[in-house]
């Protein structure tokens, strides 16, 4: 199979993604989390702040609150078990036990690592990876880095003036066990959600911080120590405690490549447990992740800002400020319902500040739009609206500039959505908001190869967990699926002449408590 054609198979026809006679093998899974052995550990606080509100400057992070930054973004933090099946006269119940974060992860199986690069006052300055298991760092590589770092971003970031630098990366068979090729999809979405909270925990810490999607990928992961057949970086993301400055060049400066710069560092020796004792082979995502990186900083491009349609009857929003919460119970309240809605009325007021609030904390430094935030979004929010005080139930797009919706047609969509969905979990005449995230039908192949369908996923991923948060705050559930027919979505909103398509699908609203056993894992 050809690249474009399984692109293509995993948004518009899933089941040629994967072989139809896949069998997940549940006794041989691996952990969701990666256990290195044999290297120094330097142990980190377990006296979380229960309480996260942001602070508009603060000095560097010493260890202590670099361990709470850590385990908000992507710690441990709930156990719970819950009944597949309802049925109390059926006497062999399944129990579903898991380890929960503060983010959603497809089938909860968290394909993504953390890896920090710290410059603080009493650690080693070093690259470590952060040991969700035991919270603690892990050292792997010790010494300064700056300007090895600096030129696999091609020297755009001053990373002497940022006292840590976050690689995320994903682990390829951590969800392709249960998800075959499929999982691709999934690690870019994911890795955008854990993105999408690093930068809200980021907030609350007062720190300043920029995404860097292009980078010499052989270079970090080089660095990090990683074969490339089984784990790689998908986006670094230096954090300063002092301004944006260090995040202020556009033009690249020299011309460096991943294989020079290798061949600077020896090789990490390092052995990890992962607990399958067989692991298949996905020759799939090992060619696209091939395909999508970068051996040169010459390659690294911008995004030009496109023009999008705002075209029909507008209902204009109520006029909502940017909504203020607690981060870390916002976290804690968050749920993602599937049985478990229950159709109640939203207000105006409500959908104004979830639409608006989401958006707007959307906005943020990367390196495709140059210095500034970018004002207009890769990607745009569309929904289907039912039950909505003094709005006709129909189809709309969210018109962020304006805080409007614009109509694109009037009626109840929810049957349309139902017969759309490939599996019964969520009962969508229960759902008052099914809301889409829209954007480039090539996933601006053009300027950014195949890297830039993972990076459209990973930007989707970054603005459902900022509407899940929002959503939380209000008290509503969301439910991100990727189990939903793109055609009829996009026949809905008209987005094929528009070059765009439905990207994934939140049903969100009002809930009821699941009956299920959970317990917070802090101190």
């Amino acid at each position: 199979m050809n690249l474009e054609a399984f692109l293509y198979n995993l948004h518009f026809d899933i089941d040629k993604a994967s072989p139809p006679n896949w069998e997940v093998d549940w006794d041989d899974a691996p952990l969701t989390y990666k256990l290195y052995r044999g290297l120094p550990v330097i142990p980190l606080s377990l006296e979380v702040p229960l309480t996260l509100k942001r602070m508009e400057v603060t000095e560097k992070l010493d260890l202590s609150k670099i361990g709470h930054f850590l385990w908000y973004v992507f710690g441990l933090t709930q156990f719970s078990e819950s009944m597949m099946n309802i049925n109390f006269s059926d006497q062999d119940m399944d129990l579903i036990q898991s380890k929960r974060r503060f983010v959603p992860s497809g089938g909860a199986l968290y394909p993504n690592e953390l890896y920090v690069y710290l410059k603080i006052e009493n650690l080693p300055a070093g690259v470590y990876h952060y040991d969700v298991a035991h919270h603690r760092l892990v050292l792997l590589r010790e010494g300064n880095f700056d300007s090895y770092l600096s030129r696999a971003l091609g020297n755009r970031c001053d990373i002497s003036d940022c006292f840590g630098t976050v690689f995320v990366t994903t682990m390829f068979w951590k969800n392709f066990f249960k998800y075959n090729n499929f999982a691709y999809r999934l690690q870019g979405l994911d890795a955008g959600v854990l993105i999408g909270q690093l930068l809200e925990v980021a907030k609350s810490f007062g720190l300043a911080t920029g995404v860097y999607f292009q980078f010499l990928d052989r270079a970090i992961n080089h660095l990090l120590g990683l074969s490339e057949q089984e784990e790689s970086v998908y986006a670094v993301v230096p954090l300063s405690a002092e301004s944006t400055s260090c995040f202020n060049r556009i033009n690249i400066d020299g011309d460096d490549s991943a294989t020079e710069l290798c061949q600077e560092l020896t090789a990490i020796q390092s052995t990890h447990y992962v607990q399958s004792r067989r692991v298949r082979e996905f020759p799939m995502l090992t060619k696209m992740n091939e395909a999508s990186m970068l051996e040169s900083t010459r390659s690294f491009r911008q995004i030009k800002e496109e023009q999008i349609n705002c075209e029909g009857q507008t209902v204009t929003l109520p006029y909502v400020k940017q909504l203020s919460y607690d981060l870390a119970s916002v976290c804690r309240k968050r749920f993602s319902p599937d049985i478990d809605f229950v159709l109640g009325k939203v207000s105006q007021l409500q959908l104004a500040t979830l639409l608006k609030s989401a958006m707007d904390s959307f906005s943020y430094i990367n390196d495709l739009d140059g210095v500034q935030k970018k004002q207009k979004s890769r990607v745009s929010l569309y929904g289907c609206l039912y039950n909505v005080e003094g709005i006709p139930n129909g189809a709309y797009h969210y018109d962020s500039s304006a805080h409007a919706l614009r109509r694109v047609q009037l009626g109840d969509q929810r049957l349309r959505l139902q017969h759309g969905m490939s599996g019964g979990n969520v009962n969508m005449f229960q759902v008052p908001l099914c809301l889409h995230v829209a954007g480039d039908k090539n996933y601006f192949k053009t300027e950014m190869g195949y890297r830039g369908y993972r990076i459209q996923q990973i930007e989707v991923g970054m603005l459902v967990q900022r509407f899940l948060l929002v959503a939380s705050a209000l008290g509503f559930g969301g439910h991100p699926l990727l189990g939903f027919d793109a055609n009829i979505c996009d026949e809905i909103y008209k987005l094929s002449p528009q070059g765009k398509t439905s990207l994934i699908q939140i049903p969100t609203g009002p809930y009821r408590r699941r009956p299920w056993l959970s317990g917070s894992l802090h101190s």
